[in-house]
């Protein structure tokens, strides 16, 4: 692994980076392909999904499931976000991760889950323990495979543990909310409003974190991965990560079986507790987000790309706001989003500077923070007055 660039100044000007020879570009064909393949499959599956919910609920059910079942997305969706408030993640990937969910893992839990029912029923036994012993191990895989497909093809974007969670928990919500519309139609149609009610409640107020807690634990594995050069922490964390959402999905489906009663003594004694264990990891990931920052932006401003004070706002969630507000009021709607790029371009130069030294960074990324730094430098003319 080559060493990674000092940052230097050049005496006047324009900072720039001491870089190695750069390299040969490789193609983006195959990348290509990959994209259309994956466009394919999740519109295929998309197109399947909703067939085999709308059959099973019929189109009024499926009307009214689907009402239902959107209001907690919306929460949900923004509490998660809200996580990623330093490094906002680019909008094709968490689309991407809630339409996996949504609609690969969804069509391919329902098809092997059904099935597994029919072999356990074929064979003597109880088809509704598939929920415990098939169910969490088909749903698990297939929702985390978004995690891992984005960690294997956008790796630049992927920087550790928050981003891991925040694209797990995305699959997790789009898992939900077909899930959702899947209950609360099949109860619109067969028992009526009333029992729509209570099926509502369960699962749209009750547990609407269920599936984005489960697949987090994912998320981690992957990010600890996406943190480490060592093989086997590579290789470990992201299997630890499954056998644990595995574990707490199949809890989650035996504290549902033992009735109304079993299951809010069962949620309030062990599940409550490992929601607010789960919220403590992700507090704790983002907190070491912001040490990672303030570190790399401190050697920025040294290097003269951008001044202490600057790196002390950038460093920090509330000052950001206030200088987005500023920009905003004081030099108008351009200079609010050149601030607001500005912020995200720190962000992402400062995590890739890390990864470089921590040698997990992919191939290219010198030039691609030499290139982030130069944009940074460009963007602070919209906002800094010339020779600040």
């Amino acid at each position: 692994m080559e060493p990674a660039p000092a940052v230097v100044l050049r005496g006047e000007g324009e900072p720039h980076l001491h870089l190695p020879p750069r390299r040969a570009r490789r193609t983006g064909i195959g990348r290509v392909l990959v994209r259309i393949a994956l466009v394919v499959v999740i519109a295929g599956c998309g197109l399947l999904t909703v067939l085999l919910v709308a059959t099973d609920t019929g189109i009024t059910g499926f009307g009214v499931g689907t009402l239902l079942a959107v209001l907690p997305v919306v929460p949900v969706v923004a509490a998660i976000l809200w996580l990623d408030r330093y490094e906002h993640e680019p909008p094709g990937q968490l689309v991407f991760a809630f339409a996996w969910g949504a609609f690969v893992a969804t069509f391919v839990s329902l098809v092997l889950n059904t099935s597994s029912m029919e072999l356990i029923r074929s064979a003597g036994g109880n088809p509704d323990s598939a929920a415990v012993l098939v169910a969490p191990f088909v749903e698990e895989t297939t929702k985390g495979l978004a995690v891992l497909l984005l960690w294997l093809f956008r790796r630049r974007e992927f920087d550790g543990v928050v981003d891991g969670i925040v694209y797990a928990a995305l699959a997790g919500v789009g898992f939900a909310f077909v899930e959702n519309v899947l209950y609360l139609g099949r109860s619109f149609a067969e028992d009526g409003g009333s029992v729509t009610a209570v099926t509502f409640v369960v699962r749209c107020l009750f547990s609407p974190f269920a599936h984005p807690l489960f697949t987090s634990a994912i998320g981690v594995g992957i990010g600890v991965a996406a943190s480490h050069r060592n093989p086997a922490v590579r290789v470990l964390a992201p299997l630890l990560g499954w056998c644990v959402a595995v574990a707490l999905h199949a809890l989650w489906n035996l504290t549902a079986s033992q009735g109304l009663q079993g299951f809010v003594g069962t949620y309030v004694a062990l599940q409550v507790p490992i929601f607010a264990a789960a919220v403590a990891v992700a507090v704790v990931a983002r907190s070491r987000e912001g040490r990672v920052l303030r570190r790399h932006l401190a050697g920025y401003a040294q290097a003269g790309w951008i001044t202490p004070a600057e790196a002390r706002m950038l460093a920090s969630l509330s000052e950001r706001a206030r200088a987005r507000d500023w920009a905003g009021r004081a030099l108008g709607p351009q200079a609010r989003g050149a601030m607001r790029d500005f912020q995200e371009l720190a962000s992402d130069v400062a995590f890739l500077r890390d990864r470089m030294e921590r040698g997990t960074a992919p191939a290219g990324s010198e030039q691609a923070e030499l290139a982030g730094l130069q944009s940074m430098w460009r963007l602070r003319r919209s906002f800094v007055p010339a020779g600040g």
